[in-house]
Protein backbone atom coordinates (compact mmCIF):
# COMPACT_ATOMS: atom_id res chain seq x y z
CA UNK A 1 0.00 0.00 0.00
CA UNK A 2 2.87 2.38 0.60
CA UNK A 3 3.73 3.02 -3.10
CA UNK A 4 0.04 3.61 -3.89
CA UNK A 5 -0.30 6.07 -1.00
CA UNK A 6 2.82 7.93 -2.14
CA UNK A 7 1.42 8.13 -5.67
CA UNK A 8 -1.87 9.59 -4.39
CA UNK A 9 -0.03 12.18 -2.26
CA UNK A 10 2.07 13.25 -5.26
CA UNK A 11 -1.03 13.48 -7.45
CA UNK A 12 -2.76 15.70 -4.87
CA UNK A 13 0.29 17.99 -4.70
CA UNK A 14 0.44 18.25 -8.50
CA UNK A 15 -3.28 19.01 -8.72
CA UNK A 16 -2.83 21.81 -6.20
CA UNK A 17 0.14 23.17 -8.11
CA UNK A 18 -1.45 23.39 -11.55
CA UNK A 19 -3.24 20.22 -12.57
CA UNK A 20 -2.53 16.51 -12.68
CA UNK A 21 -2.76 16.24 -16.43
CA UNK A 22 0.17 18.56 -17.01
CA UNK A 23 2.79 16.70 -15.03
CA UNK A 24 1.30 13.76 -13.18
CA UNK A 25 0.98 11.20 -15.91
CA UNK A 26 4.59 10.86 -17.09
CA UNK A 27 6.08 11.23 -13.60
CA UNK A 28 5.89 7.58 -12.56
CA UNK A 29 7.27 6.14 -15.83
CA UNK A 30 10.07 8.75 -15.76
CA UNK A 31 11.09 7.66 -12.26
CA UNK A 32 10.82 4.04 -13.32
CA UNK A 33 13.03 4.57 -16.36
CA UNK A 34 15.69 6.39 -14.32
CA UNK A 35 15.75 3.50 -11.85
CA UNK A 36 16.26 1.08 -14.74
CA UNK A 37 19.23 3.17 -15.89
CA UNK A 38 20.72 2.57 -12.42
CA UNK A 39 19.99 -1.16 -12.74
CA UNK A 40 21.87 -1.29 -16.06
CA UNK A 41 24.81 0.65 -14.63
CA UNK A 42 25.17 -1.58 -11.56
CA UNK A 43 24.81 -4.74 -13.66
CA UNK A 44 27.70 -4.06 -16.01
CA UNK A 45 29.76 -2.39 -13.27
CA UNK A 46 29.71 -5.60 -11.24
CA UNK A 47 30.28 -7.91 -14.20
CA UNK A 48 33.16 -5.88 -15.65
CA UNK A 49 34.95 -6.00 -12.29
CA UNK A 50 35.24 -9.78 -12.52
CA UNK A 51 35.37 -10.74 -16.22
CA UNK A 52 38.86 -9.34 -17.03
CA UNK A 53 40.33 -11.32 -14.12
CA UNK A 54 38.74 -14.70 -14.86
CA UNK A 55 41.34 -16.06 -17.29
CA UNK A 56 44.17 -15.29 -14.88
CA UNK A 57 42.28 -16.91 -12.01
CA UNK A 58 41.45 -20.16 -13.80
CA UNK A 59 45.07 -20.52 -14.91
CA UNK A 60 46.17 -19.95 -11.30
CA UNK A 61 43.98 -22.93 -10.38
CA UNK A 62 46.16 -25.17 -12.58
CA UNK A 63 43.85 -25.48 -15.58
CA UNK A 64 45.44 -25.99 -18.99
CA UNK A 65 44.79 -23.65 -21.90
CA UNK A 66 42.38 -26.18 -23.42
CA UNK A 67 40.39 -26.57 -20.21
CA UNK A 68 40.34 -22.80 -19.75
CA UNK A 69 39.04 -22.40 -23.30
CA UNK A 70 36.30 -25.01 -22.82
CA UNK A 71 35.14 -23.42 -19.57
CA UNK A 72 35.28 -19.99 -21.21
CA UNK A 73 33.02 -21.14 -24.06
CA UNK A 74 30.60 -22.76 -21.59
CA UNK A 75 29.07 -19.37 -20.80
CA UNK A 76 28.45 -18.52 -24.47
CA UNK A 77 26.86 -21.91 -25.20
CA UNK A 78 24.47 -21.65 -22.25
CA UNK A 79 23.58 -18.09 -23.22
CA UNK A 80 22.81 -19.32 -26.72
CA UNK A 81 20.23 -21.84 -25.54
CA UNK A 82 18.81 -19.96 -22.56
CA UNK A 83 18.36 -16.39 -23.80
CA UNK A 84 15.31 -17.12 -25.99
CA UNK A 85 13.60 -19.18 -23.28
CA UNK A 86 14.29 -16.67 -20.49
CA UNK A 87 13.16 -13.76 -22.66
CA UNK A 88 9.96 -15.56 -23.58
CA UNK A 89 9.49 -16.58 -19.94
CA UNK A 90 9.56 -12.90 -18.98
CA UNK A 91 6.62 -12.35 -21.37
CA UNK A 92 4.70 -15.13 -19.62
CA UNK A 93 5.32 -14.48 -15.91
CA UNK A 94 5.95 -10.72 -16.08
CA UNK A 95 9.05 -8.56 -15.96
CA UNK A 96 9.23 -8.20 -12.19
CA UNK A 97 9.39 -11.90 -11.32
CA UNK A 98 11.74 -12.79 -14.17
CA UNK A 99 14.08 -9.84 -13.55
CA UNK A 100 14.31 -10.57 -9.82
CA UNK A 101 14.92 -14.27 -10.46
CA UNK A 102 17.69 -13.57 -12.98
CA UNK A 103 19.41 -11.03 -10.72
CA UNK A 104 19.34 -13.25 -7.61
CA UNK A 105 20.48 -16.39 -9.44
CA UNK A 106 23.29 -14.41 -11.11
CA UNK A 107 24.31 -13.22 -7.64
CA UNK A 108 24.43 -16.88 -6.57
CA UNK A 109 26.72 -17.65 -9.51
CA UNK A 110 29.18 -14.89 -8.61
CA UNK A 111 29.06 -15.94 -4.94
CA UNK A 112 30.02 -19.47 -5.99
CA UNK A 113 32.76 -17.97 -8.17
CA UNK A 114 34.15 -16.30 -5.05
CA UNK A 115 34.41 -19.76 -3.45
CA UNK A 116 35.95 -21.52 -6.47
CA UNK A 117 39.22 -23.08 -5.34
CA UNK A 118 39.33 -25.67 -8.16
CA UNK A 119 38.67 -25.57 -11.90
CA UNK A 120 35.61 -27.81 -11.37
CA UNK A 121 34.04 -25.37 -8.88
CA UNK A 122 34.88 -22.53 -11.28
CA UNK A 123 32.94 -24.31 -14.06
CA UNK A 124 30.00 -25.00 -11.72
CA UNK A 125 29.81 -21.31 -10.79
CA UNK A 126 29.42 -20.34 -14.45
CA UNK A 127 26.23 -22.42 -14.88
CA UNK A 128 23.71 -20.16 -13.07
CA UNK A 129 25.29 -17.08 -14.63
CA UNK A 130 25.24 -18.60 -18.10
CA UNK A 131 21.57 -19.57 -17.82
CA UNK A 132 20.12 -16.56 -15.99
CA UNK A 133 22.38 -13.60 -16.78
CA UNK A 134 19.76 -11.92 -18.99
CA UNK A 135 19.07 -8.95 -16.75
CA UNK A 136 19.90 -6.37 -19.40
CA UNK A 137 17.65 -8.00 -22.01
CA UNK A 138 14.70 -8.11 -19.60
CA UNK A 139 15.38 -4.51 -18.57
CA UNK A 140 15.24 -3.47 -22.23
CA UNK A 141 11.99 -5.37 -22.68
CA UNK A 142 10.60 -3.53 -19.67
CA UNK A 143 11.71 -0.21 -21.14
CA UNK A 144 9.92 -1.06 -24.39
CA UNK A 145 6.77 -1.67 -22.33
CA UNK A 146 7.12 1.70 -20.60
CA UNK A 147 7.78 4.14 -23.44
CA UNK A 148 6.18 4.91 -26.75
CA UNK A 149 7.62 3.64 -30.02
CA UNK A 150 8.74 7.17 -30.91
CA UNK A 151 10.75 7.59 -27.69
CA UNK A 152 12.14 4.05 -27.59
CA UNK A 153 15.46 4.67 -29.45
CA UNK A 154 16.26 7.62 -27.16
CA UNK A 155 15.51 5.66 -23.98
CA UNK A 156 17.38 2.57 -25.22
CA UNK A 157 20.36 4.73 -26.15
CA UNK A 158 20.48 6.27 -22.68
CA UNK A 159 20.16 2.83 -21.08
CA UNK A 160 23.10 1.57 -23.16
CA UNK A 161 25.07 4.69 -22.20
CA UNK A 162 24.42 4.14 -18.48
CA UNK A 163 25.45 0.48 -18.83
CA UNK A 164 28.59 1.46 -20.74
CA UNK A 165 29.65 3.81 -17.95
CA UNK A 166 29.54 0.83 -15.60
CA UNK A 167 31.61 -1.19 -18.07
CA UNK A 168 34.23 1.58 -18.16
CA UNK A 169 34.53 1.96 -14.38
CA UNK A 170 34.29 -1.73 -13.43
CA UNK A 171 37.66 -2.93 -14.80
CA UNK A 172 39.44 -0.07 -13.03
CA UNK A 173 38.00 -1.07 -9.64
CA UNK A 174 38.53 -4.79 -10.32
CA UNK A 175 42.13 -4.23 -11.38
CA UNK A 176 42.81 -2.25 -8.20
CA UNK A 177 41.31 -4.95 -5.96
CA UNK A 178 43.24 -7.67 -7.80
CA UNK A 179 46.50 -6.19 -6.52
CA UNK A 180 45.68 -7.38 -3.00
CA UNK A 181 46.08 -10.94 -1.73
CA UNK A 182 42.94 -12.92 -2.54
CA UNK A 183 41.79 -10.01 -4.68
CA UNK A 184 39.82 -12.15 -7.13
CA UNK A 185 37.73 -13.69 -4.36
CA UNK A 186 37.03 -10.27 -2.84
CA UNK A 187 36.06 -8.91 -6.25
CA UNK A 188 33.67 -11.82 -6.85
CA UNK A 189 31.97 -11.30 -3.47
CA UNK A 190 31.65 -7.57 -4.15
CA UNK A 191 30.10 -8.38 -7.56
CA UNK A 192 27.60 -10.74 -5.87
CA UNK A 193 26.78 -7.99 -3.36
CA UNK A 194 26.19 -5.52 -6.19
CA UNK A 195 23.73 -7.94 -7.77
CA UNK A 196 21.92 -8.30 -4.43
CA UNK A 197 21.77 -4.50 -4.23
CA UNK A 198 20.36 -4.49 -7.75
CA UNK A 199 17.74 -7.04 -6.69
CA UNK A 200 16.73 -4.80 -3.80
CA UNK A 201 16.44 -1.84 -6.16
CA UNK A 202 14.20 -3.82 -8.53
CA UNK A 203 12.07 -5.02 -5.60
CA UNK A 204 11.53 -1.44 -4.40
CA UNK A 205 10.62 -0.06 -7.81
CA UNK A 206 7.16 1.57 -7.85
CA UNK A 207 5.50 -1.16 -9.92
CA UNK A 208 1.95 -0.05 -9.06
CA UNK A 209 2.82 3.55 -9.99
CA UNK A 210 4.30 2.32 -13.25
CA UNK A 211 1.00 0.71 -14.33
CA UNK A 212 -1.04 3.83 -13.46
CA UNK A 213 1.51 6.23 -14.95
CA UNK A 214 1.91 4.25 -18.15
CA UNK A 215 -1.84 4.06 -18.68
CA UNK A 216 -2.21 7.83 -18.12
CA UNK A 217 0.79 8.47 -20.37
CA UNK A 218 -0.95 6.80 -23.32
CA UNK A 219 -4.31 8.44 -22.56
CA UNK A 220 -2.93 11.99 -22.17
CA UNK A 221 -0.82 11.87 -25.31
CA UNK A 222 -3.39 10.13 -27.50
CA UNK A 223 -6.83 11.51 -26.61
CA UNK A 224 -7.66 12.09 -30.28
CA UNK A 225 -5.46 9.34 -31.69
CA UNK A 226 -6.85 5.93 -32.55
CA UNK A 227 -3.33 4.44 -32.65
CA UNK A 228 -2.54 5.72 -29.16
CA UNK A 229 -5.83 4.30 -27.87
CA UNK A 230 -4.96 0.93 -29.41
CA UNK A 231 -1.53 1.04 -27.77
CA UNK A 232 -3.16 1.84 -24.42
CA UNK A 233 -5.63 -1.03 -24.79
CA UNK A 234 -2.82 -3.40 -25.78
CA UNK A 235 -0.73 -2.35 -22.79
CA UNK A 236 -3.64 -2.78 -20.36
CA UNK A 237 -4.46 -6.17 -21.87
CA UNK A 238 -0.87 -7.44 -21.62
CA UNK A 239 -0.53 -5.97 -18.10
CA UNK A 240 -3.70 -7.78 -17.04
CA UNK A 241 -2.44 -11.00 -18.63
CA UNK A 242 0.89 -10.69 -16.80
CA UNK A 243 -0.97 -10.07 -13.52
CA UNK A 244 -2.92 -13.29 -14.00
CA UNK A 245 0.16 -15.34 -14.84
CA UNK A 246 2.09 -13.86 -11.90
CA UNK A 247 -0.54 -15.28 -9.54
CA UNK A 248 0.26 -18.80 -10.79
CA UNK A 249 4.02 -18.27 -10.91
CA UNK A 250 4.83 -21.34 -8.82
CA UNK A 251 1.67 -23.34 -9.56
CA UNK A 252 1.71 -23.94 -13.31
CA UNK A 253 5.23 -24.64 -14.60
CA UNK A 254 4.00 -26.90 -17.42
CA UNK A 255 1.58 -24.22 -18.62
CA UNK A 256 4.45 -21.74 -18.59
CA UNK A 257 6.65 -24.10 -20.63
CA UNK A 258 3.86 -24.65 -23.17
CA UNK A 259 3.29 -20.90 -23.47
CA UNK A 260 7.04 -20.31 -23.95
CA UNK A 261 7.24 -22.90 -26.73
CA UNK A 262 4.17 -21.43 -28.41
CA UNK A 263 5.70 -17.94 -28.43
CA UNK A 264 9.01 -19.24 -29.78
CA UNK A 265 7.14 -21.04 -32.57
CA UNK A 266 5.38 -17.76 -33.42
CA UNK A 267 8.73 -15.98 -33.74
CA UNK A 268 10.20 -18.82 -35.83
CA UNK A 269 7.25 -18.61 -38.26
CA UNK A 270 7.32 -14.82 -38.50
CA UNK A 271 8.73 -12.44 -41.12
CA UNK A 272 11.69 -11.39 -38.96
CA UNK A 273 14.32 -13.61 -40.58
CA UNK A 274 16.01 -10.71 -42.40
CA UNK A 275 16.21 -8.56 -39.27
CA UNK A 276 17.89 -11.34 -37.30
CA UNK A 277 20.19 -12.16 -40.23
CA UNK A 278 21.32 -8.53 -40.40
CA UNK A 279 21.91 -8.56 -36.64
CA UNK A 280 23.95 -11.75 -36.96
CA UNK A 281 26.11 -10.47 -39.81
CA UNK A 282 26.80 -7.10 -38.18
CA UNK A 283 27.55 -8.75 -34.81
CA UNK A 284 30.08 -11.11 -36.37
CA UNK A 285 31.56 -8.21 -38.34
CA UNK A 286 32.15 -6.11 -35.22
CA UNK A 287 33.43 -9.11 -33.25
CA UNK A 288 35.93 -9.82 -36.03
CA UNK A 289 37.10 -6.21 -35.86
CA UNK A 290 37.89 -6.54 -32.14
CA UNK A 291 39.03 -10.18 -32.23
CA UNK A 292 42.72 -9.50 -32.92
CA UNK A 293 42.74 -5.74 -32.33
CA UNK A 294 45.60 -5.67 -29.79
CA UNK A 295 47.73 -8.25 -31.62
CA UNK A 296 47.20 -6.62 -35.03
CA UNK A 297 48.23 -3.18 -33.75
CA UNK A 298 51.40 -4.67 -32.33
CA UNK A 299 52.27 -6.54 -35.53
CA UNK A 300 51.32 -3.74 -37.96
CA UNK A 301 52.49 -0.62 -36.10
CA UNK A 302 54.62 -1.86 -33.19
CA UNK A 303 52.11 -0.49 -30.67
CA UNK A 304 52.21 -1.86 -27.13
CA UNK A 305 49.12 -3.59 -25.66
CA UNK A 306 48.77 -0.77 -23.11
CA UNK A 307 48.07 1.72 -25.90
CA UNK A 308 45.49 -0.63 -27.41
CA UNK A 309 43.79 -0.83 -24.02
CA UNK A 310 43.66 2.96 -23.79
CA UNK A 311 42.25 3.14 -27.31
CA UNK A 312 39.47 0.66 -26.47
CA UNK A 313 38.60 2.60 -23.30
CA UNK A 314 38.51 5.77 -25.39
CA UNK A 315 36.11 4.10 -27.82
CA UNK A 316 33.90 2.92 -24.94
CA UNK A 317 33.70 6.46 -23.58
CA UNK A 318 32.68 7.74 -27.03
CA UNK A 319 30.04 5.01 -27.13
CA UNK A 320 28.50 6.51 -23.99
CA UNK A 321 28.41 9.91 -25.70
CA UNK A 322 26.80 8.34 -28.77
CA UNK A 323 24.06 6.87 -26.59
CA UNK A 324 23.30 10.31 -25.18
CA UNK A 325 23.18 11.85 -28.69
CA UNK A 326 20.83 9.22 -30.08
CA UNK A 327 17.73 11.31 -29.35
CA UNK A 328 18.72 14.27 -31.56
CA UNK A 329 19.95 11.88 -34.26
CA UNK A 330 16.64 9.99 -34.40
CA UNK A 331 14.75 13.29 -34.59
CA UNK A 332 17.01 14.30 -37.48
CA UNK A 333 15.98 11.07 -39.23
CA UNK A 334 12.32 11.69 -38.32
CA UNK A 335 12.34 8.50 -36.20
CA UNK A 336 12.94 6.31 -39.27
CA UNK A 337 14.86 3.50 -37.56
CA UNK A 338 15.37 1.48 -40.73
CA UNK A 339 17.06 4.33 -42.62
CA UNK A 340 19.24 5.16 -39.61
CA UNK A 341 20.27 1.50 -39.30
CA UNK A 342 21.12 1.32 -43.00
CA UNK A 343 23.27 4.45 -42.86
CA UNK A 344 25.02 3.46 -39.61
CA UNK A 345 25.78 -0.02 -40.97
CA UNK A 346 27.19 1.48 -44.18
CA UNK A 347 29.31 3.87 -42.12
CA UNK A 348 30.54 0.96 -39.98
CA UNK A 349 31.53 -0.99 -43.10
CA UNK A 350 33.51 1.99 -44.45
CA UNK A 351 35.28 2.55 -41.11
CA UNK A 352 36.29 -1.11 -40.75
CA UNK A 353 37.64 -0.95 -44.32
CA UNK A 354 39.62 2.18 -43.34
CA UNK A 355 41.07 0.34 -40.36
CA UNK A 356 41.98 -2.74 -42.45
CA UNK A 357 43.83 -0.57 -44.98
CA UNK A 358 45.31 1.92 -42.48
CA UNK A 359 48.89 2.97 -43.16
CA UNK A 360 49.44 4.76 -39.85
CA UNK A 361 48.22 4.58 -36.28
CA UNK A 362 46.42 7.91 -36.72
CA UNK A 363 44.09 6.34 -39.28
CA UNK A 364 43.33 3.62 -36.73
CA UNK A 365 42.51 6.26 -34.10
CA UNK A 366 40.30 8.09 -36.60
CA UNK A 367 38.39 4.94 -37.54
CA UNK A 368 38.00 3.91 -33.87
CA UNK A 369 36.61 7.35 -32.99
CA UNK A 370 33.75 7.27 -35.49
CA UNK A 371 33.24 3.50 -35.21
CA UNK A 372 32.26 3.98 -31.55
CA UNK A 373 29.36 6.17 -32.73
CA UNK A 374 28.22 4.01 -35.65
CA UNK A 375 28.25 0.72 -33.71
CA UNK A 376 26.39 2.19 -30.73
CA UNK A 377 23.72 3.67 -32.99
CA UNK A 378 23.44 0.48 -35.05
CA UNK A 379 23.12 -1.71 -31.95
CA UNK A 380 20.23 0.40 -30.64
CA UNK A 381 18.53 0.64 -34.04
CA UNK A 382 18.52 -3.11 -34.69
CA UNK A 383 16.83 -3.72 -31.31
CA UNK A 384 14.27 -1.02 -32.05
CA UNK A 385 13.59 -2.52 -35.50
CA UNK A 386 13.05 -5.97 -33.95
CA UNK A 387 10.49 -4.54 -31.53
CA UNK A 388 8.82 -2.43 -34.23
CA UNK A 389 8.34 -5.34 -36.62
CA UNK A 390 7.56 -7.89 -33.92
CA UNK A 391 5.34 -5.75 -31.71
CA UNK A 392 5.75 -4.98 -28.01
CA UNK A 393 3.52 -7.85 -26.87
CA UNK A 394 6.38 -10.35 -27.35
CA UNK A 395 9.25 -7.98 -26.61
CA UNK A 396 10.96 -10.34 -24.13
CA UNK A 397 10.89 -13.19 -26.66
CA UNK A 398 12.21 -10.95 -29.44
CA UNK A 399 15.07 -9.64 -27.34
CA UNK A 400 15.87 -13.18 -26.22
CA UNK A 401 16.03 -14.46 -29.79
CA UNK A 402 18.21 -11.50 -30.73
CA UNK A 403 20.56 -12.31 -27.85
CA UNK A 404 20.74 -15.92 -29.05
CA UNK A 405 21.66 -14.69 -32.52
CA UNK A 406 24.45 -12.59 -31.02
CA UNK A 407 25.62 -15.59 -28.98
CA UNK A 408 25.96 -17.62 -32.17
CA UNK A 409 28.11 -14.80 -33.51
CA UNK A 410 30.31 -14.95 -30.40
CA UNK A 411 30.88 -18.66 -30.99
CA UNK A 412 31.58 -18.38 -34.73
CA UNK A 413 33.64 -15.16 -34.76
CA UNK A 414 36.74 -16.57 -32.95
CA UNK A 415 36.87 -19.49 -35.39
CA UNK A 416 36.62 -17.21 -38.44
CA UNK A 417 39.17 -14.84 -36.93
CA UNK A 418 41.68 -17.63 -36.35
CA UNK A 419 41.36 -18.83 -39.96
CA UNK A 420 41.62 -15.31 -41.38
CA UNK A 421 44.71 -14.50 -39.28
CA UNK A 422 46.54 -17.38 -40.94
CA UNK A 423 46.67 -15.25 -44.07
CA UNK A 424 47.21 -11.73 -42.68
CA UNK A 425 46.78 -9.59 -39.54
CA UNK A 426 44.27 -7.64 -41.63
CA UNK A 427 42.34 -10.82 -42.42
CA UNK A 428 39.65 -10.55 -39.70
CA UNK A 429 38.70 -6.90 -40.44
CA UNK A 430 38.74 -7.63 -44.18
CA UNK A 431 36.33 -10.52 -43.64
CA UNK A 432 34.26 -8.18 -41.42
CA UNK A 433 33.90 -5.77 -44.34
CA UNK A 434 32.54 -8.54 -46.55
CA UNK A 435 29.96 -9.62 -43.96
CA UNK A 436 28.86 -6.02 -43.40
CA UNK A 437 28.40 -5.58 -47.16
CA UNK A 438 26.13 -8.64 -47.24
CA UNK A 439 24.05 -7.14 -44.40
CA UNK A 440 23.74 -3.84 -46.30
CA UNK A 441 22.62 -5.68 -49.45
CA UNK A 442 19.95 -7.54 -47.45
CA UNK A 443 18.67 -4.28 -45.96
CA UNK A 444 18.51 -2.65 -49.38
CA UNK A 445 16.68 -5.65 -50.82
CA UNK A 446 14.01 -5.36 -48.11
CA UNK A 447 13.70 -1.57 -47.94
CA UNK A 448 10.18 -1.67 -49.39
CA UNK A 449 9.13 -3.80 -46.42
CA UNK A 450 10.25 -1.17 -43.89
CA UNK A 451 9.54 1.99 -45.88
CA UNK A 452 6.58 2.88 -43.65
CA UNK A 453 8.17 2.78 -40.21
CA UNK A 454 6.16 0.78 -37.73
CA UNK A 455 3.54 -0.41 -40.22
CA UNK A 456 4.77 -4.00 -40.33
CA UNK A 457 3.90 -6.23 -37.41
CA UNK A 458 4.66 -9.80 -36.52
CA UNK A 459 2.64 -12.23 -38.62
CA UNK A 460 0.80 -14.80 -36.56
CA UNK A 461 1.01 -18.21 -38.14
Amino acid sequence: RRPGAAARMEEEEEEGGGGRGAAGSPAAPARFVRCLYAVGFLDLFGVSMVVPLMNLHIKSLGASHTVAGVIGSLYGVMQLFSSTFVGCWSDIVGRRCSLLACILLSALGYFLLGNSTTAFLFAISRIPVGIFKHTLSISKALLSDLVSEKDRPLVMGRFNAASSVGFILGPVVGGYLAEFEGGFYQTSFICASIFLLNGGLVWMLPWSEENIGNRDHYQDKGTNSFAAKSNCDLHLKSATSRAVTNSSFFQSPWIQVAAVLKKIKGIACSNLWDVFLVRFLMSVSILLYYSNFTLALEERFGVKPLFAGYLMSYSSALGVLAGCLLGPITRLYQHNTYRLLLHSSTFTCVLVLLYASALSIWMVILSSTFLAFSTTIGRTCIIDLELTVGGNEASGTLLGVGQSVTSVGRIIAPLLSGIAQEFSPCGPPSLAVGLALIAIVIMNANKQKYRSHGSVKLKKQ
